[in-house]
């Protein structure tokens, strides 16, 4: 049995070019279908946010209209209120990444608020990359790759291939002219190699130790290929 830490959003908003703050937090789907195949190979899963808050999901994430209907949405409803470890996180500062044999980043615009420029995260990126330890992160979970600053001030996933939410997608999605800046854009910037590809289908790059996701669609068999990496 290995242990696996989901590193998750801790706000409940993101903050738009005008000052508005969209409702938002975690995508569902993102952390249960990762979650619910990691119990299923009989792993450990413990919960980290930024001051220990438990983690708000994004009510847009629960709508049928995401879930392939009704049945679906209730169906990821129930097996989000079956993820008990989400309800009592640890606190992001106290974790020791020595402890935990995979670390996992589920996406949601919340991170683009917190996670985007939090050095503890980032350190704790640039811990899990360096030691060689899966680390997957799915759709704008990368926003936090852009706190994984070295000392020099360069990124330290630069020139690694990733997937993240391109901004095709969010331009379908409705946000991307309210929004302060793009994550595909940004990751560009720092010098990541973003893979695209099509808008809302399935894609995963795995690049050495770290596995990521394009979308909602891609956390499912991004947790396949994090499963292959734990033996």
């Amino acid at each position: 049995m290995s242990k696996i830490l989901f590193v998750m959003t801790g706000v409940d908003h993101w903050t738009l070019a005008d000052g508005t703050k969209h409702p938002t937090g975690f995508w569902a789907e993102e952390a249960v279908a990762p979650y619910e195949a990691f119990k299923a190979a009989g792993h450990e899963v413990v919960v980290a946010t930024p001051g220990g808050v438990v983690p708000t999901v994004d009510a847009g994430s629960l709508a049928p209209e995401f879930n392939g209907g009704q049945e679906g949405a209730d169906r990821i409803a129930a097996a989000l209120a079956s993820f008990d470890e989400i309800k009592k996180p640890v606190r992001l500062e106290d974790v020791r990444p020595a402890d935990y044999d995979a670390v996992f980043y589920p996406g949601g615009h919340g991170p683009m608020e917190d996670l985007s420029v939090n050095a503890t995260s980032g350190r704790l990126l640039i811990d899990t990359l360096e030691s060689g330890k899966p680390l997957g992160v799915v759709c704008h979970g990368p926003a936090a790759l852009l706190a994984a600053t070295n000392a020099d001030g360069s990124n330290a996933f630069a020139g690694r291939k990733v997937a993240a939410f391109t901004n095709a997608e969010e331009t379908q999605g409705g946000l991307a002219d309210r929004a302060k800046w793009l994550l595909e854009s940004r990751l560009v910037e720092a010098g990541v190699d973003v893979q695209v590809a099509e808008p809302w289908a399935p894609h995963v790059v795995v690049d050495g130790n770290l596995v990521t996701g394009q979308n909602p669609s891609s956390s499912a068999p991004l947790a396949a290929e994090l499963l292959k990496k734990l033996g």
